[in-house]
């Protein structure tokens, strides 16, 4: 397999920047220990969130994660496994992975701006929100299958079992 190399005269903006900005709007607080890497914490309908961003300007990559407050133990991991194979063949963008450390559940995606001078304010807030949205939506499945001891599909029908109407 070759490689495939052109050489550019600009540098992509580090899309972390902007992120700093969406963050600050919000008033969610926020740790920037550098350049490259940023973590926010967000309250949900259901838990609370903490975000990981980290920019690559070697790739010209900004690697985003969401991830969950709620451990996974270790005799629910297979059931997990089966639940991250149900959810992510409904995804669109991203996907859902368990963290190796710390045995929690996460939302991940990874953005490629090589090419571009930077990420717009809309993307950032789209990945934000897309990760926001697909958390909580799936948040009860994790705990069908965690807590409740249901099936993988069992959970993910719970899960996106949405409500018409009013009670």
């Amino acid at each position: 397999m070759s490689a495939v190399a052109v050489e550019t005269t600009h540098a992509t903006h580090n899309p972390l920047d902007l992120i700093e900005e969406i963050v600050t709007a919000n008033e969610w607080p926020f740790d920037r220990s550098n350049d490259d890497e940023m973590i926010v914490e967000i309250s949900g309908r259901w838990c609370d969130y903490r975000l990981y961003f980290v920019w690559q300007p070697e790739i010209s990559a900004m690697q985003f994660s969401c991830q969950f407050d709620m451990k996974v133990q270790a005799g629910r991991r297979p059931a997990v496994n089966e639940l991250l194979a149900e959810i992510n063949a409904k995804m669109w963008l991203g996907h859902f992975d368990i963290c190796l450390d710390e045995h929690t559940p996460m939302f991940r995606h990874t953005v490629l701006l090589r090419g571009a001078r930077g990420a717009s304010v809309e993307q950032m807030e789209d990945l934000v929100e897309i990760a926001l949205s697909e958390c909580e939506r799936y948040y009860p499945a994790f705990q069908f299958v965690i807590w409740g001891g249901k099936t993988a599909a069992e959970a993910v029908t719970a899960a996106i079992l949405d409500t018409v109407g009013e009670a």
